[in-house]
């Protein structure tokens, strides 16, 4: 850091459980490592099983960089031992790794159809496979299969599932995505929010050149995509969990409009707002000495997005570590905020409209989902959280 700038305080990136690395060293059994197309997959065989013979390829999800997928399998086997559990019934795990999880999901959706293809060909028997994956891993098989179909490519799929997949978008606070650009270095933070991934999932992007909330033109570009594929695979059964509520309750501790974060000594006076309604509403005010800046970020029209039921992501306990780490003062009032809406995980409604955000999707006709069948936590978990009743609730529904 010189004299005339504030400090680097964007080496982080944000994730879910499944990212974050463990203390310790993570113990992985032996496997097999398959290259593939912008990817790789390590390959568990099942309890007795001498190779393929029931396959379960599951995705991995966004951050920046290649998949750890060691960091990935000490996640799965955190909480819910959920690989473990597949493995003592007889099923093929199959982790599948991109090289580089923020890049398009159009061209990581090419690491999945390799990786289906090669199970079939290595698979023994005939039992069909299992396909889906977390986060964005759900959102890139489901494109991969539904591709798959209209090229007459015989995926031999009989289930898809993804968990926590935002099939109808998520959320970052567009304070926060604004912030990472205010920094004045590049950074990994802000490489993160501006990432191809990050622009097709995110339901509202922060433009870095013009300044501008809106949707960003990759994620038009990949919707127009999956309506090329019609949409989802047809072929298998498609089912789906949320680590929201469907209850209609999300955080009722995050009130719209408050204080979320305020940052003092560095970047003094910097304040990021819980996400509220109305039009010219503060979300983040955001302030530098070196070189000297300052900048109000508002939003028009939003859903009050921080408290809605959905799996969460603690952005701002994130950030406030990383004020504290480089010497600034950090009043955090709220730790987490809802990232992947439980009606986006589900895909029953969208989340532009207050109502829809909110709506108790257990009070929905489930046939309104795009899905064949869904579950949504009974509490409110973090995004991608392996928790029993969430794996247990899939597992139940692998085809015999």
């Amino acid at each position: 850091m010189s004299a005339t700038t504030e400090p680097d305080v964007g080496s982080f990136t944000l994730g879910g459980p499944l990212t974050v690395e463990p203390a310790g060293p993570i113990k992985v059994p032996e496997h097999e490592e398959w290259p593939l197309p912008n990817g790789f997959a390590w390959v568990f065989p099942g309890e007795g099983n001498s190779g393929l013979v029931r396959p379960v390829i599951m995705a991995d999800g966004f951050n920046l960089g290649r998949s750890k997928l060691d960091v990935l399998y000490h996640g799965l086997e955190s909480g819910y031992q959920f690989i473990s559990e597949l493995r003592r019934r007889g099923r093929d795990v199959i982790l599948l790794g991109f090289d580089e999880r923020s890049a398009s999901i159009l061209d990581n959706a090419k690491a999945a159809e390799a990786a289906v293809m090669r199970a079939i060909a290595e698979r023994q028997g005939n039992a069909r496979l299992v396909v889906g994956g977390f986060s964005m891993g759900g959102i890139v098989t489901r494109y991969a299969l539904a591709r798959m179909e209209t090229q007459r490519i015989d995926h031999q799929t009989e289930l898809y599932f993804s968990y926590d997949s935002p099939h109808r978008g998520a959320s970052i606070p567009v304070g926060v995505q604004a912030f990472s650009h205010f920094i004045p270095f590049q950074n990994a933070f802000a490489r993160q929010m501006s990432s191809p991934a990050a622009c097709q999932m995110l339901w509202q992007h922060y433009d870095r050149d013009t300044g501008k909330i809106g949707v960003s033109p990759l994620r038009t570009q990949f919707l127009d995509a999956l309506d090329q594929v019609g949409r989802w695979p047809q072929i298998p059964r498609k089912i789906a969990v949320a680590n929201g509520r469907g209850d209609g309750v999300g955080m009722p501790e995050v009130k719209a409009g408050e204080v979320a974060l305020r940052v003092d000594r560095i970047y003094p006076g910097t304040t990021f707002y819980t996400q509220a309604q109305g039009n010219d509403v503060t979300a983040a005010y955001l302030n530098r000495r070196l070189p000297k800046a300052e900048k109000t970020i508002t939003t028009d029209g939003f859903p009050e997005l921080d408290g809605a039921p959905g799996g969460t992501l603690h952005t701002y306990k994130i950030l406030a570590q990383a004020m504290e780490k480089f010497g600034g003062k950090a009043d955090l009032r709220h730790e987490d905020v809802c990232f992947v809406p439980s009606v986006s995980a589900v895909a029953i409604r969208d989340i532009d409209k207050q109502d829809d955000l909110y709506a108790s999707v257990n009070g929905l006709d489930p046939e309104e989902s795009e899905l064949d069948e869904f579950l949504c936590s009974s509490t409110t978990t973090a995004h991608t959280a392996i928790t029993e009743e969430l794996c247990t609730w899939l597992i139940d529904r692998l085809p015999s």
